[in-house]
């Protein structure tokens, strides 16, 4: 086994898999962007190095600089996490020149699996159904108008290296697919340099079904049940539950056997999820994560089984701790991701500081999270501030678990995805089971989850960072000092100057009760069209001197890993476009001025 190894991440993912690696008695080393230094995830590691600037290009995906500090800290593993260079071939293969396990899958396996085409390919011949559409990716718009006629509309138009829902774009006629497939290209390129687009019949209204597969290097392969994680927006999830509500034994079986069939079909190692669309009684093959997904922790919640775990045994060549006879899903779970997003702007991304943080707790509830009270989420990087899990007896109880959990939560004064949870599981839709699609991409209905700030705790609350006291002048602090790029602890003793709270100490995580705070916002004038982020324009879609009607679309800005569109708040001339294509803009700034 090994003796250390480096999580190549950042937040909840990263503590997640630092805490798998304390219980099975290994060190871990964590890395860090400068904008991360002050983040709970580096305090939990063992150890933990600079990585370089806040921009994920400079940091978390250099392959170059995560190898440096890996030899410096003498970690013969790593493990990716999700996201970043969790499924990166290139990165897979420098792990294993530099004589560096990586804890994920064969190169070979991420290369077959990361290429959505070639996945269709390979499971196709390997007996599989998949999604009607093509197999390799349509070199222009004219291809994809000539394939898309053979498909039929509507057509899902998708980055041919996509996945997390970036790089999907859906044509429901052909005056959308130019559109549509621009837009994928784009996405494709930014987020996995990759910019080929193909196409395959849009599935109205399925449901989103995977299974977490486990397979080890002496032959065994397994599955752990199925997810369903058909509460999405913009096509990437926002709740996940396990097991599927309208799976039953038989489909299980099928399905099960369809991803471990997949699994062997590119002789994979490690945990990885074969996602697919049900459709009533069928079952589609839609791509393959060659990783561990955000949503793994339903099911680790069900069957008892530690996913992040099994992935290290299995890197250090052991043998699965689990039989396919052995898995059993008892209850029910269910996950929220709670985004820094405003449901009732239609999730835009929110940015922004945290003042007071607590955390639900009590029975049966899970709560997995890489921010508190002091945190701030960038727009540099995901919106997630973290995972609530919850679990009971069958759906009926998880489900009135979880409201009650969400109704403990404080997260101030941040706007989160919470209110938006509160409001769809208390709905008939969640009830009978549906995908509740009719409710995620209606505005009306999400322009009601307008956040309450009248119940913030006031400034000055319990925890509210006073100071320590009589004692003061005898306070003891620990403190976190960076020297040549690697973080140290420092115990100070003696008051702080000004009486100040002292910094957390290197190691665990402090309690996360913290000062109270309100809530602020932002408003323009009537011709003025205000950014409500920070990001960068990645399109303008209109010239100066325009007329426009309103909800006509303005530009498209990147933040937090989204493409958000900025429409025309009223109709009229513009009189002032002041967006261009690659510039940034801050929240607040002007787009354009419309009289």
């Amino acid at each position: 086994m090994f003796e250390k190894v480096l999580v190549a991440n950042r937040g909840e993912i990263a503590i997640r898999v630092m805490r798998a690696l304390e219980e099975m008695g290994i060190a871990s080393v964590g890395v860090y962007s400068e904008a991360d230094r002050e983040t709970p995830h580096v305090r939990e590691a063992d150890e933990a190095f600079l990585l370089g600037p806040a921009l994920p290009a400079e940091s978390y995906l250099s392959i170059e600089r995560i190898l440096e500090v890996a030899a410096r800290a003498g970690a013969r593993a790593i493990h990716p996490g999700y996201g970043f260079l969790a499924e990166n071939a290139d990165f897979a293969r420098a792990c294993e020149g530099a004589g560096v396990v990586f804890i994920g899958p064969p190169a070979t396996a991420i290369e077959a699996m990361g290429s959505k085409t070639r996945a269709r390919e390979i499971m196709k011949g390997a007996g599989v159904p998949i999604v009607p559409g093509a197999t390799e990716p349509s070199p222009d718009v004219e291809a994809a108008r000539q394939m898309a006629a053979e498909i039929g509309y509507p057509v899902a138009c998708k980055a041919a290296g996509g996945g997390g829902g970036k790089g999907f774009r859906v044509a429901r006629s052909e005056d959308e697919l130019a559109e549509a497939f621009e837009g994928a290209a784009r996405e494709g390129e930014k987020f996995f340099s990759d910019d080929r687009v193909y196409l395959e019949r849009y599935l109205e209204d399925p449901r989103h079904v995977e299974v977490q597969v486990l397979a080890d290097s002496h032959g065994n392969v397994i599955h752990l049940g199925e997810r369903d994680c058909s509460i999405q927006r913009r096509h990437q999830k926002l709740i996940e539950e396990a097991p599927g509500p309208h799976v039953d034994d038989e489909m299980r079986a099928r399905i099960g056997a369809i991803a471990t069939e997949a699994a062997r079909a590119v002789d994979y190692r490690g945990a990885g999820t074969v996602e697919g669309m049900q459709v009533g009684e069928e079952y589609f093959f839609l791509e393959m994560n060659t990783r561990v997904q955000v949503e793994h922790c339903v099911t680790e919640m069900v069957t008892g089984i530690d996913i992040v775990r099994e992935q290290v045994r299995i890197a250090a060549g052991e043998p699965l701790s689990v039989a396919q006879d052995e898995v059993e899903m008892r209850g029910h779970a269910i996950e929220c991701r709670i985004n820094a997003e405003a449901a009732h702007k239609n999730f835009a991304p929110a940015p922004g500081s945290i003042e007071r943080y607590i955390e639900p707790a009590g029975p049966g509830v899970r709560v997995d999270s890489g921010l508190e009270a002091g945190s701030e989420v960038t727009p540099l990087y995901d919106p997630m501030v973290a995972k609530l899990i919850v679990w009971d007896s069958d759906r009926e109880r998880a489900t009135a678990r979880m409201l009650r959990a969400l109704g403990e939560y404080r997260i101030e004064p941040l706007t989160t995805l919470i209110p938006f949870h509160r409001a769809i599981l208390a709905t008939e839709q969640w009830a009978r089971g549906e995908t509740c699609r009719d409710l995620t991409e209606d505005r009306k209905w999400l322009k009601q989850l307008t956040p309450d700030t009248s119940s913030a705790a006031p400034p000055g609350g319990s925890g509210s960072g006073q100071g320590p006291g009589p004692d003061e002048e005898h306070a003891q602090r620990t403190y976190s000092v960076e020297v040549d790029g690697r973080l140290h602890s420092v115990k100070v003793i003696g008051a702080a100057a000004g009486g100040n709270s002292a910094a957390p100490a290197a190691g665990r995580r402090p309690p996360r009760r913290e000062r109270g705070g309100g809530a602020s916002g932002s408003s323009g004038s009537t011709a003025s069209l205000p950014s409500p982020l920070q990001g960068t324009v990645l399109k303008v879609a209109v010239e100066q001197g325009a007329e426009v009607e309103e909800g006509a679309l303005i530009c498209v800005i990147e933040a937090m890993k989204m493409e958000n569109e900025i429409t025309a708040h009223r109709s009229g001339k513009l009189i002032e476009l002041n967006v261009s294509e690659g510039a940034s803009v801050g929240a607040g700034d002007q787009v354009a001025k419309i009289e």
